[in-house]
């Protein structure tokens, strides 16, 4: 049965449970992180390992392992390969040392060493502070064009539209996407689709215009990344410009992009730059109800994760099972 038949988290919190991956939380003094590590664990859904000073295990489930930063055996190892790594960046031992009593190094560094399967921060410090962690020490993954990101958004069953998964990208990372960067934003989010959603990606290039009704640099931009994904991917079922209503109502698509495999049906939507991918994203959450999970991060070589500063206990506990699924994909 597909996905988008029934809850999308809740089928992805079963494929998590059903291959237990271990996660790294890194900010372990925060009482939401505590809560959702003893969820993740007594629901079976990863091993969690939460960073933070060793009284933090009393105000946990016993399941749950903390490791501190400052005391922890791997420091000498993660120091020797953080030079390594930024050596050439002037990353001398002595910077090293200090750096890796960071938890957002130390939790990155454990993904890298293989240690964890994945790491997920930002619920107490910035997205570009979770970026920069992951890119500096993770890294890139070497078939990536970029690094960027998606939010996985949901449908419940009450939706005027049904029950439903959908990835909006990027929303959170690349500010103004060149044509060659949107086309890779748009595979990357595919992939990301079919990952997560256990169903084929049909992807929207999303514009202020369908199919040729305005002209503009910027729906220029949108075709001509299109154009690039569609001569990457030729599998790939991809449609554009396309307007958000004919992207995602059938009957909108039945007018104004009439004959598209992918118009009414998409559940990809490639915006074509931050401003709009921001504010579609919380539209969708705030007005039209949608569970918004993310920013998830795409292109890394293994995966690592941001979280809303305004994060609940149970988004943490979401974005635990979707980072384990994606450290799957990477089986």
């Amino acid at each position: 049965m597909s996905v988008a038949a029934g809850d999308p988290l809740a089928a992805i919190a079963a494929r998590a449970a059903a291959d237990k991956k271990h996660i790294v939380l890194s900010e372990g003094d925060d009482p939401r992180v505590q809560d959702a590590a003893r969820i993740a664990v007594e629901q079976g859904l990863a091993d969690v390992t939460i960073l933070g000073p060793t009284e933090v295990q009393a105000a946990i489930a016993t399941g749950v392992q903390v490791l501190n930063p400052d005391s922890s055996p791997h420091h000498d190892a993660f120091v020797a390969r953080l030079v390594k790594l930024r050596g050439h960046k002037g990353m001398t031992e002595a910077k090293a040392a200090e750096a890796v009593r960071d938890p957002l190094i130390f939790a990155a560094l454990m993904v890298e060493a293989g240690l964890a399967d994945g790491t997920v921060s930002g619920c107490v410090r910035t997205t570009s502070d979770v970026v920069r962690a992951a890119l500096q020490v993770i890294g890139k993954a070497k078939t990536a064009p970029l690094v960027s990101s998606f939010f996985l958004m949901t449908l419940a069953a009450d939706h005027p539209a049904g029950p439903r998964g959908m990835v909006f990208s990027d929303c959170g990372l690349v500010i103004d996407p060149s044509a060659e960067e949107l086309a890779g934003i748009a595979q990357q989010a595919a992939g990301s689709a079919e990952a997560l959603l256990g169903e084929t990606a049909r992807v929207a290039m999303l514009s202020f215009s369908t199919m040729g009704s305005a002209k503009h640099a910027a729906v220029t931009k949108v075709t001509d990344a299109l154009a690039l994904a569609r001569a990457a991917a030729p599998e790939l079922a991809i449609d554009g410009e396309l307007q958000f209503d004919a992207a995602f109502v059938p009957s909108v698509a039945a007018r104004k992009a009439e004959g598209s495999a992918v118009a009414g049906a998409a559940n990809v939507f490639v915006f074509p730059n931050l401003d709009a991918g921001n504010i579609g994203y919380k539209i969708a959450q705030r007005i039209g109800g949608a569970t918004a999970i993310g920013p998830v991060l795409q292109g890394l070589a293994k995966p690592a994760n941001d979280l809303s500063r305004g994060a609940t206990a149970r988004d943490i506990v979401d974005i635990i099972a979707v980072t384990a699924v994606q450290a799957q994909a990477l089986d």
